[in-house]
C-alpha cells in the first residue's frame, strides 16, 4: 500500500486534524465515576479517558493506590513514561511493593500505612481542587496542587474492598469533591454497593476469559 504523508493525508475528505494542545477548560465536568469488575482494562480505561481529556488541553492527575511493584511487574510502568512525554497529565504512586494479600513478603502493615498515605493526599487534591477556579484553564505543566480538571484515584476501590482505607473514607472523598471535578475511582472485583448512591457512572469489567487462568503472567506493553 502507497504511504501518504500528512499534508496528502490532510488533503483527504475527511481527514483528521491534529492541533496543539493548549489549556483549556472544561464544560461540563464535574461526575463520579467508577470503574469495577474482575475484567481487564478498568485502569486502562481512566488511563485512555485521562489522556484523551488531556488532549483536550484540561488539566489531568492520576493517583495510584496498590501499584508499588513487584517480581512480575516493573517499577516503571508503561503508562508512566507515556504520561511524562504527554502535557497536561501527571501522576503519583502511593502503592507499597507487593500486593496485599499475595505471598510475596510484603507487610499488610506496610499495605495500610501507604493506603493510608495515599487517602491523605487524595484529600489533600480534593481540596486543593476547591480552592482553585476549576471553571479556568491550568498550565499543562502546573502543580497538581493548583487545581485539576480531572482527578483519577487507581486501585482505590480495591485498598477499600480489602479493608486498607474504610469505604466511608472513600464516600468522604466524593462529598469534599468541588462540583466542577471529575472524579474517576477504580478497582475491586467486588461490586462496591456502598458507592452506588453517590456516583453517577458505575461501571462493572466483567471477564469472559483471561489468559492468567492458564499461567499466563504480566505482559510488558499490555498490563505494565
Amino acid at each position: 500500500m502507497e504511504h501518504k504523508d500528512n499534508q496528502q493525508a490532510s488533503e483527504e475528505p475527511n481527514a483528521v486534524q491534529e492541533r496543539e494542545i493548549t489549556p483549556s477548560t472544561p464544560e461540563e465536568f464535574g461526575l463520579v465515576q467508577a470503574w469495577w469488575g474482575d475484567g481487564k482494562g478498568k485502569t486502562t480505561a481512566a488511563l485512555g479517558m485521562g489522556f484523551r481529556a488531556a488532549g483536550q488541553g484540561y488539566r489531568v492527575h492520576l493517583l495510584q493506590f496498590m501499584k508499588g511493584g513487584a517480581d512480575s511487574v516493573e517499577d516503571v510502568r508503561g503508562e508512566y513514561n507515556a504520561i511524562a512525554a504527554m502535557p497536561a497529565i501527571s501522576y503519583e504512586n502511593a502503592g507499597h511493593y507487593g500486593w496485599h494479600g499475595r505471598l510475596d513478603n510484603s507487610s499488610d502493615e506496610d499495605h495500610e500505612s501507604e493506603a493510608t498515605a495515599g487517602l491523605k493526599r487524595a484529600t489533600e487534591l480534593l481540596d486543593a481542587a476547591s480552592e482553585s477556579d476549576l471553571k479556568s484553564s491550568f498550565p499543562l505543566d502546573s502543580d497538581p496542587e493548583d487545581g485539576v480538571h480531572m482527578l483519577i484515584l487507581d486501585e482505590i476501590l480495591y485498598a477499600a474492598n480489602r479493608g486498607l482505607v474504610d469505604p466511608e473514607d472513600v464516600l468522604g472523598l466524593i462529598e469534599r469533591k468541588p462540583a466542577n471535578l471529575e472524579l474517576v475511582l477504580t478497582g475491586s472485583h467486588d461490586s462496591p454497593e456502598f458507592l452506588y448512591d453517590h456516583a453517577d457512572l458505575v461501571t462493572e469489567v466483567g471477564k469472559e476469559k483471561h489468559p492468567i487462568g492458564q499461567g499466563q503472567p504480566a505482559r510488558k506493553g499490555t498490563e505494565f
